[in-house]
């Protein structure tokens, strides 16, 4: 092993792994060391999913083995400090590294709200380290009442999946609805629907207000009085962005993470900061964002793999545009940009157009499934601002495409005569293609207010 490297990452996570692999694919001359604190790297979004579907935690790890393929050297350790005069990093084994250039992927920490009983025996957050899961998955597997503070996606989806095993599961959501944040009304209630047919109880526009027990938790008390008995309760909360090592080494820190600029470099030249460690800033206003996703993480490492790899053309990022894709209850949801009520309070003026049809054609083919398609546009030049969608397996490209859409500045017109490929087993009707069939709604609602052009 060496002790000085053309790049250094700190951190395994999605961030971190993909900026390895891009560097080296990009230029196998470069030096890349990765330092990460876990011996075995949990996939991020597949956690929810430890509940029933993935047997044990092993079944969920991202491999070294694509890594070291390509000569990335792998050291598991805790990086310490930076010495950004030196540009050295120490290690809590007492190693020190030499860097040209240092890439920070240190991610973030479950959010911890102020609940009286939250450290009692038998309360989890969701820590990405492999033995902190492992006792979960034994812990709601042994449990018969599970309650879930938090009605995000990964509440949502633990709850799907812990279904699955026939569990008491009870989703106590504080908004008057789940998945809000991310969702316009009528997606989120039926997301509700659908968890409710599998036997799950929602409890939405309440609050926690303590966690009962002696030594291990035995309920959950809300803040209306109600008491609902638990053997395991989850917080799933939300996160924050991991910027202790940055505070530490003197880089700035922003709003929601560390400053970075459209390069994703810190306000130290020679230093990245990439994935759920560093600020986001929105596509549609530039302000700071909470969008910590794990594609986010995987797109801001390519940028600055590709800008340190030497490219001939920078790459920049011009604001997280936030793609959310789910699955509940064999029920594909998906949103892109913004919705229609996020449009609103940021003070666009908007228009919608709506689609309904089948993902298979004819659809009496084996399988078809319906399909909901909601596009949200500026009434001023008509421009694309988000889209949602729900139904079959589709759902995750058609979101893709909106998201792809947004970023490339399109609208409805754009939208409405763009070409296409379709097949019976695989898309919808050609002449029923929602994407189409929602921008041409839109333009009609245009038409009839004489905002066509």
């Amino acid at each position: 092993m060496k002790d000085t490297y053309d790049v250094i990452i700190i951190g395994g996570g999605a961030a971190g792994y993909t900026a390895a692999l891009t560097l080296r694919t990009l230029r196998s001359d470069l030096d890349v060391l990765l330092i990460r604190a876990d011996e075995r790297v949990q996939v991020p979004c597949a956690i929810p999913y430890l509940a029933a579907t993935l047997e044990t935690c092993d079944k969920n790890i991202l491999p070294d083995e694509p890594l070291k393929k390509l000569g990335v050297e792998i050291v598991v350790d805790e990086v310490l400090n930076i010495n950004r005069e030196a540009k050295t990093i120490e290690t809590a084994k007492g190693l020190k590294f030499k860097y040209r250039k240092l890439i920070l992927a240190t991610g973030s920490t479950p959010s911890t709200p102020p609940i009286k009983g939250i450290n009692l025996k038998g309360v989890y957050k969701i820590i990405k380290k492999w033995e902190i899961l492992q006792e979960l998955q034994k812990a709601v597997r042994k449990a018969e009442k599970i309650v879930i503070i938090g009605g995000g996606f990964i509440g949502v989806e633990l709850a799907d999946d812990l279904s699955n095993l026939k569990k008491d599961v009870t989703i106590i959501e504080i908004l008057s609805h789940c998945l809000l944040l991310n969702f316009d009304e009528e997606f989120a209630v039926k997301v509700e629907e659908i968890l409710k047919s599998k036997g799950v109880k929602i409890m939405t526009n309440c609050k926690v207000e303590a966690i009962l027990g002696k030594e291990k938790v035995e309920a959950v008390r809300l803040s209306d009085g109600r008491t609902i008995p638990a053997d395991v309760v989850i917080v799933t909360v939300g996160v924050r962005p991991n910027t202790s090592l940055a505070e530490k080494a003197g880089l700035k820190i922003g709003e929601r993470g560390i400053a970075v600029d459209e390069y994703m470099r810190t306000s130290d030249p020679n230093i990245y900061a990439i994935g759920d460690c560093a600020e986001k800033h929105s596509f549609f206003t530039g302000t700071p964002t909470p969008t910590l996703l794990a594609s986010v993480a995987a797109f801001e490492a390519r940028i600055v793999a590709a800008n340190i790899a030497g490219l001939r053309l920078p790459r920049t990022v011009l604001g997280v545009v936030g793609v959310f894709l789910t699955k509940i209850g064999g029920e594909a949801f998906g949103v892109a940009g913004l919705t229609e009520s996020a449009a609103k309070r940021m003070g666009f003026d908007v228009i919608t157009g709506k689609a309904e049809t089948v993902d298979k054609h004819p659809g009496t083919l084996p399988g078809a499934r319906k399909i909901e398609v909601k596009l949200i546009f500026s009434k001023d030049g008509g421009y694309l601002l988000g889209g949602e969608a729900c139904g079959g397996s589709c759902v995750g490209e058609f979101i893709n495409l909106i998201a792809l859409a947004i970023q490339r500045h399109m609208t409805l017109y754009d939208l409405y005569t763009m070409q296409y490929g379709t097949h019976p087993f695989l898309t919808p009707s050609p002449i029923a293609y929602p994407i189409i069939t929602a921008a041409l709604n839109a333009y009609k609602k245009l038409k009839s207010q004489g905002l066509s052009s």
